[in-house]
């Protein structure tokens, strides 16, 4: 056991002055009817402004009432779901093309998409001896922190940093989109030598591989993978390209847009944001508690078993004893994700190819169990459905990606919708975002030193 130092007894003193000093009475909230979270009471969020990029569609007036449907997902007025069945069709990889039409607001032609993926592999040019320099000798444990250490550094190297006309800003963010791949898997590359032992491997991805072939490619050892794998994969980054104005790094990618600030900086707090495990980090959390499902669980058909484990996550017994089913429900959606439903027959395809049919159908099981426990324990204002992160971990997984990767692959996909976003801020805003607090504090005078 590590011996406490007398410097970590004083913080840990002044944190308890914290604690008994920074607590507000909770009923002042209602009171004063504060939106905490941004969000009302049925989890709607506060109207903070407008947005062509994307929209989420969760309800339907019906004879004047909103009624909850199952959930859908448009990328500058296209469904998701369309996108997708367009590329299964024409039997190719979509994400450069998803990119392309949130950056430009229109599907590209033959000719604009391959000029687009051409473009992409130009931009992807690190600057000389920045590997070597900036992610071998500084490796981090925690990937999401290099890839935001990455992005701060290139602005180094950047003679027009500043300069905040649409060009310049389009063209960071082409820099961004193509590099984001290989800063993410060479910073583990960097951890998975220096930090874990094994063996460095750094590859150079190849002009016109999509951004899933580059992933695989350059992260696994041999550089080999299946269509299937790469497919799935590139299915997931459409998935997680973008998801409204209102998701918490997005949002924060236009509250620091709003300053002026460069676009390094404002997609390097989008980097920050997304480390949370409330909102990028949560298929860490869900792959964390199937695994202590499985250490509990040992039948797992056993629907009864299933249910008093998840009755335990709720009491705060279980797992991270924070209460939660990761992966279970939504600020937005109530009946359904259609990220999950659109993604869950892929899973299903990838798990018959890598032999995993037992455990996804483990997932559809807690899939269809946990929102009635939920419902069995709490006092919910919306349905509870399985949202993207309930299976994104679990492909992964099957991927043979590690877990320090899942959080850096949501940013490759979701630094194309922030692009967007930082373009459209910059093009339709002129105003700093500043939102109202109320004081609760009591006016209190000053004393001297001497008389405290």
């Amino acid at each position: 056991m590590a011996r406490v130092s007398n410097y970590d007894k004083k913080v840990e003193k002044l944190a308890d002055v914290c604690i008994q000093r920074g607590n507000i009475d909770k009923s002042l909230y209602g009171k004063y009817d504060v939106k905490i979270g941004l969000r009302d009471i049925s989890g709607a969020g506060v109207l903070t402004g407008l947005t062509d990029v994307s929209e989420i569609r969760q309800n339907k007036i019906v004879d004047g009432k909103v009624v909850p449907t199952d959930g859908k997902l448009f990328y500058r007025g296209i469904n998701v779901e369309d996108i997708i069945k367009g590329c299964i069709t024409d039997n190719r990889f979509g994400f450069e093309e998803v990119a392309y039409l949130l950056l430009f607001s229109e599907l590209p032609d033959k000719k604009q998409y391959d000029d687009f993926v051409e473009l992409l592999s130009e931009s992807r040019i690190l600057p000389r001896h920045f590997v070597r320099d900036v992610i071998l000798k500084a490796p981090s444990k925690d990937m999401m922190n290099s890839l935001a250490k990455s992005v701060l550094t290139l602005a180094s190297y950047d003679n027009n940093v500043m300069d905040l006309s649409i060009d310049n800003v389009l063209r960071q963010c082409l820099k961004l989109i193509s590099l984001f791949p290989l800063l993410s898997v060479y910073s583990y590359q960097a951890y998975n030598h220096y930090i874990k032992g094994e063996s460095l491997y750094i590859r150079n991805p190849q002009n016109g591989e999509s951004t899933a072939e580059i992933l695989l490619k350059t992260l696994r050892t041999d550089g080999q993978f299946t269509e299937l794998e790469a497919k799935v994969l590139d299915l997931a980054l459409i998935l997680h390209a973008e998801h409204g104005g209102g998701n918490n790094s997005t949002f924060t990618t236009c509250v620091v847009t709003s300053t002026g600030t460069d676009t390094y900086s404002a997609i390097a707090a989008a980097l920050c944001s997304l480390k949370g495990p409330k909102h990028g980090g949560a298929n860490k959390k869900v792959m964390g508690m199937m695994s202590d499902l499985k250490k509990n669980v040992t039948d797992w058909n056993d629907d009864e078993a299933i249910k008093d484990y998840l009755l335990k996550l709720l009491n705060k017994e279980a797992y991270d004893k924070m209460g939660l089913i990761y992966g279970m429900g939504h600020a937005v959606y109530s009946i359904s994700d259609p990220r999950a439903r659109v993604f869950k027959s892929f899973v299903e395809k990838l798990a018959q190819e890598k032999g995993k049919t037992k455990e996804f159908a483990l997932y559809e099981k807690i899939e269809t169990l946990a929102p009635e426990v939920i419902a069995s324990k709490r006092r919910i204002y919306k349905g509870v459905s399985a949202n993207v992160d309930f299976y994104s971990g679990f492909v992964y997984k099957m991927l043979g990606l590690p877990k320090e990767l899942y959080t850096p692959i949501f940013a490759v996909a979701r630094i194309a919708g922030w692009s967007a976003h930082r373009i459209e801020e910059l093009l339709n805003v002129n105003k700093i975002i500043r939102p109202a607090y109320m004081s609760v504090s009591e006016e209190t005078p000053y004393k001297f030193m001497k008389d405290r």
